[in-house]
């Protein structure tokens, strides 16, 4: 299953890196329609972030694109300085909202930490196909005939630890990519794009909706040493051309609504690699691409799949 948690960033300057000291934590549990004004509420009494987390362990598989997830039954979880007066919030936040749309309101002070290493506590070197490694910062591999990729927990998502993600850099560290174009059609944090020029290509074009995924991808070539050869762009920035690699780690709902535009990016006798599919969507992603692509069998890990084929 993959669940997923929206993270509003209200402070302009934060970037990449969490350091967070001290902080009031308020969270409460409310509906899909009141969570939006919750947040902006609590946004506009000075929150120096919100965010989404499912109540109930809903999965959520198909979001639009662009789409901002909200389950039946969210938790809110906003963020203040020490100087802020929680029961002062609590008091506006209930004479804004009803009663029965606010419940398990909770606030407790956060302890000293810096979320980023806590979290890579969790976050530990990964090995693609014997020739690609995927390490946080101060854990780097370095092995005869491998590349390292060094990359760490930011505000876009994509580790390598996710199946859809492990997919698609299997796939890059089996193929030969020396001197070769690749587009990252919805980069995130750009990991797919900075590995594949670590493993030869000789440049890749990121997309993505979201101008933090640009952000990230940017920080991630940084770190790795290849922003020379990866550029980064909206969709709408975007002038299509045809790539020797396309690759899409989206979902499949996003997958087949954009299968002609995809399709129309790959080269002739181009490759064509698709992951966040779950198994049981891969017919439905076949059919809309097999005009053009030529796909082998799908790959599975979990409950997710990957698909990989030739333009024809």
């Amino acid at each position: 299953m993959l669940f997923i948690v929206n993270i509003r960033i209200t402070t302009p300057s934060l970037h990449i890196t969490i350091h967070i000291m001290a902080w009031h934590q308020i969270s409460v549990t409310t509906d899909e329609k009141t969570a939006p004004r919750l947040a902006d509420f609590f946004s506009n009494l000075g929150a120096v972030s919100v965010t989404y987390m499912d109540a109930e362990d809903e999965p959520v598989y198909e979001p639009a694109i662009g789409e901002t997830i909200i389950w039946s039954k969210t938790v809110v979880i906003a963020l203040y300085e020490l100087d802020a007066e929680p029961a002062l919030i609590k008091t506006l936040v209930f004479d804004q909202f009803q009663k029965e749309q606010l419940h398990n309101w909770h606030h407790e002070e956060v302890a000293d930490q810096e979320w980023e290493r806590a979290w890579m506590e969790y976050y530990k070197p990964m090995k693609f196909a014997d020739k690609l490694w995927v390490c946080p910062t101060d854990q780097e591999q370095y092995e005869p005939g491998t590349v390292c990729l060094t990359l760490d927990p930011g505000l876009a998502f994509g580790t390598g630890t996710h199946p859809t993600t492990a997919l698609c850099l299997e796939w890059l560290a089996s193929h030969d990519l020396m001197g070769k174009t690749v587009i990252d059609y919805g980069c995130g944090s750009g990991i797919l794009a900075v590995a594949a020029i670590l493993l030869g290509a000789k440049e890749a074009h990121a997309v993505d909706i979201d101008p933090q995924a640009l952000t990230a991808t940017t920080d991630n070539a940084l770190k790795n040493k290849v922003q020379d050869r990866i550029k980064c762009y909206l969709p709408e920035q975007f002038s299509p051309f045809q790539a020797d690699v396309v690759l899409a780690n989206i979902l499949a709902k996003p997958l087949i609504e954009l299968s002609e535009q995809i399709s129309a990016l790959v080269a002739p006798g181009g490759q064509l690699v698709l992951s966040g599919i779950l198994y049981e969507q891969a017919e439905s992603v076949i059919s809309a691409y097999q005009q053009n692509i030529t796909f082998k069998a799908p790959v599975q890990q979990e409950d997710w799949i990957r698909l990989d084929g030739i333009k024809h």
